[in-house]
């Protein structure tokens, strides 16, 4: 599903919560109704920034804490757990002015993993930070750190177990939902420049130390003066396909659209490699492009008209009018 593109003064904010959706013949009227208001308030968070002015890169570091701090989705709070029942979490924001870029990945215990990636990216030299070298960082540089217990949900816990099962029957319930989701957003500012965020629990039942397509530039998440990508899927396919990178360089090399360029990429490319997921974009003109190529992805933009447009199948974006 595809916005229109936008005048040169105004901006386009996108969000995706995971392509890993709950499956619709499970979901309840309650828990759509949370995911929705959950994308909503991710939305009205970055939007508050683009509408005064506010740089692409704040923007979606605003959203994606947003999302972060919801715990029906995978990511911070309510993260999903590794096989040896740990959460460990990546996160990564890029800036397309200049590609400035921060990562972090394997991490447990800042509140909100964007905001460390954030500071990986304008208070050090590097690019990526992992493990206990990334947490000592980021309380050098006072991140706000939370106990484990914060980062709990029953839900996750529970989804852990019945994953460990079923692997233990040798079983596969085919449910995405276990298997990836993620956060992210990408934008353009009235500047007409572009930024992306990412930040993800991984894979439920994931081996420890396991590291997805999210941190990885070029995979899970883009951006440069042409468009800004963030994905959610099967990393270890996004990253051996260059997913983002693949987009950028389409746009650049050959012309394409950014629909067209992130169809042919969802659908033709990562589908056919066993690649399940989806992914948000957003280019230089305010085009947006939300493609999947699974049973849904927890997705929503909004532009300056301030109407919040959300969805979770493959239907129509539901309309809200922002605060």
């Amino acid at each position: 599903m595809t916005g229109s593109t936008s005048p040169d003064n105004d901006f386009v904010l996108a969000v995706h919560g995971g392509a890993g959706t709950i499956l619709r013949s499970t979901m309840t009227p309650e828990r759509e109704a949370a995911y929705h208001a959950g994308l909503r308030r991710s939305l009205e968070a970055g939007r508050a920034v683009l509408a005064d002015g506010g740089a692409a890169l704040d923007a979606v570091t605003a959203a994606v804490v947003e999302l972060e701090n919801e715990p029906v989705f995978n990511a911070g709070r309510g993260a999903v757990y590794t096989s040896a029942g740990k959460q460990e979490m990546d996160a990564a924001v890029m800036d397309g002015r200049n590609r400035a870029a921060g990562a972090v990945a394997g991490i447990c215990g800042p509140r909100n993993p964007v905001l460390a990636a954030r500071v990986v990216m304008e208070r050090s030299n590097h690019v990526m930070l992992i493990g206990e070298g990334a947490l000592a960082f980021c309380r050098a540089q006072g991140v706000a750190f939370e106990e484990p217990s914060y980062f709990f949900t029953e839900a996750r816990w529970k989804a852990l177990q019945d994953t460990l099962a079923l692997r233990e029957r040798g079983a596969d319930d085919h449910d995405d939902s276990r298997k990836h989701g993620t956060v992210g957003a990408v934008a353009r500012d009235r500047h007409g420049n572009l930024a992306a965020a990412t930040s993800t629990g991984g894979m439920t039942g994931k081996a420890p130390g396991r590291v997805g397509d999210s941190p990885i530039f070029g995979a899970g998440t883009w951006a440069d003066d042409a468009c800004a990508i963030s994905g959610t899927g099967h990393g270890e396919i996004f990253i051996r396909y260059a997913a983002g990178h693949e987009i950028a360089a389409r746009l650049r090399h050959t012309g394409q659209s950014l629909e067209d360029a992130s169809r042919i990429v969802v659908m033709d490319i990562l589908a056919p490699a066993d690649g399940s997921g989806g992914l948000i974009a957003v280019d230089k003109t305010g085009a947006v492009s939300l493609p999947f190529n699974c049973a849904g992805m927890y997705r929503g933009y909004v532009r300056a008209d301030n109407v919040l447009r959300t969805a979770i199948y493959d239907e129509p974006l539901r309309e809200f009018i922002g605060a």
